[in-house]
Order: structure tokens, then sequence, then C-alpha cells
């Protein structure tokens, strides 16, 4: 089974991308959403943020996330410091998925692929790409936040061309290029890459 990553900067549309190959039949795992989860229910990593942030992490053995959001919000050390608990949570996490996954390839979906060092797990990377000020008008739109805050959290993650330049495949979501025959032909791509391998 081939492993594939699924990135793109924010407001590129990568989670529309997946979700047209979960409707073609294939596992995605959503690196955000289990970020989430494991900062919930992984044991190791409870301790961690608690031995980081203190006992105000958690209220009754629940996430407190506002909380937590204002001591690293600003501050690079500690979102480092955060991130260094969490990325390796969720590349382990991940790998596990990925093992007992059927499919003739499955994909992590990730904004932080490059950032995190998960594309190591992986055989190949697509990458979702968009015009800056699309992007910038589709975060507005979707979270209800300025255009200064939606620039606060790009700056967060690798420049767009960067990132683009380091993925094997790229989709082009700029709102002409019609996106579904874009994945469909990928989606033949990966298939016969992965009938090849499992024939070798």
């Amino acid at each position: 089974m081939l492993r594939i990553g699924l990135t793109g900067g924010i407001g590129s549309g990568k989670s529309t991308v997946a979700s047209i190959f979960e409707v073609l039949g294939i596992p995605v795992y959503n690196a955000d959403r289990s970020a989430k989860r494991l900062m919930q229910e992984d044991k190791l990593l409870k301790e961690g943020v608690v031995r980081l942030f203190g006992e105000e992490s958690y209220v009754n053995g629940i996430l407190n996330r506002a909380w937590l959001s204002q001591q690293v919000f600003g501050d690079p050390e500690k979102t480092k410091a955060i991130n260094a608990l969490v990325h390796p949570a969720t590349i382990r996490d991940a790998k596990n998925w990925m093992s007992m996954q059927h499919a003739p390839y499955a994909i992590k979906e990730a904004a932080l692929l490059f950032e995190s060092g998960s594309e190591k797990e992986l055989e190949f990377v697509i990458g979702v790409s968009a015009p800056e000020d699309l992007r910038i008008q589709r975060v507005m739109a979707r979270d209800g936040i300025s255009d200064d805050m939606v620039r606060q959290r790009k700056s967060k993650q690798m420049a767009e061309d960067e990132k683009i330049s380091r993925c094997d495949f790229v989709v082009v979501n700029d709102g002409h290029t019609p996106l579904i025959p874009q994945v469909l032909a990928l989606h033949q791509k990966l298939l016969d890459m992965s009938n090849r391998q499992e024939h070798t």
C-alpha cells in the first residue's frame, strides 16, 4: 500500500480535495483532528502538556483548549514546545493507522506535513495550491476572522511556493480549474503506481 501525504497552505482547500478522495473510497487520516483527539486521549502527551504548562491545562480531565491557546498565542518558543509534543504523537498515531488500512493507497492530510517531518513516513506528497488572495478570502469567510488574523495564522506555516515545490503532485484549486478531473486523474495514477508496487 502506498502512503500518501496531502498538504497545502491555509485556505488552499486541502480538506475539499481530501473529501473527494474519500468519496473514491480512499481512507484519509486527518492530522489536525487526530492531534485534538490525542491531546485528550494519549496519556504520554497529556503528561507532557501538564509538565510544560501546568495542571490548568486540563479541567476534570478535559483539555482546557481556550486557556492553553492563550498560553501559546504569540509565543514562538511555547508554540515550538507544544508542537514538539504533539507532532511525534500524531506521527506515531498516523503510522499505526496506516498499518491497519487495506486500500491500494491511504492519505494523511496535514497542514504542517513538512514542518512536522511527517513526509519522512510517506512515499509521495500531494500539494493543493491556490492564489494567496483567494486563500485569505476563503479563511475569512469560513472562520469569520479578519484579514490580519488570517495572515498571522499563515505566517506560522511554510511559504506556499516552498511547500508546493516539495510536493510530488500538485492539485490547483484556484476557483477556475475544475477540481474533480484533477483528483480523478491523480487517483488513477496512484492506483497504477500501487498496482506496480504490488507486482515488483
